[in-house]
């Protein structure tokens, strides 16, 4: 190896471990984090207050991101578009996982529960009494991430990673 490619990996060793110390962060010390608020009017079917920041995200659709749930308020009814692994950090997290429209299963996740869903899981979560705070990995290779959906199941919005991007590009600025 030359003394330009030498220098060169160091500089690349450092750029890389300087950025991956940019990243590192305590996750249950929340109020170090920049949160972005959920919620629906109080006309809407179910009551919607949750709460979300992205840890991390790379070009090749691996995504970290942390939500925290009120007490007893849901998130959006959607459906995951890539795989999805979850831990649940304090709380309980109610899952109801929907078929064909009609819901089929509710699983109560508390601290330390893990679990890893393939893509096409349809639900929607619930914080427990005390709400929930819960850590996501999802991989979403062609970008696709979830879709919101109506009361009937129907696609009401797509997420995918170039939105989460953008946002995650000014969640870094204000923090």
């Amino acid at each position: 190896m030359t003394e330009g490619q030498i220098a060169s990996s160091c500089a690349h060793k450092i750029s890389w471990e300087t950025e991956l110390i940019g990243i590192k962060e305590n996750v249950l010390q929340q109020e170090n984090l920049t949160w972005a608020h959920y919620s629906e009017d109080a006309d809407y079917p179910f009551p919607v207050s949750y709460w979300g920041t992205i840890l991390d995200i790379d070009d090749a659709g691996h995504i970290s991101v942390l939500y925290r749930w009120d007490p007893e308020h849901f998130c959006h009814f959607h459906r995951h578009l890539c795989a999805t692994t979850s831990l649940v950090l304090e709380g309980e997290l109610h899952v109801k996982t929907f078929e064909n429209g009609e819901l089929v299963n509710t699983t109560i996740r508390r601290v330390g529960d893990y679990a890893k869903k393939p893509p096409g899981d349809v639900h929607m979560e619930q914080g427990g009494p005390d709400g929930a705070l819960v850590l996501f990995e999802l991989y979403a290779p062609d970008g696709q991430l979830t879709e919101q959906l109506d009361k009937k199941g129907n696609k009401l919005r797509t997420l995918t990673t170039d939105q989460l991007r953008r946002f995650f590009k000014k969640q870094r600025a204000v923090a």
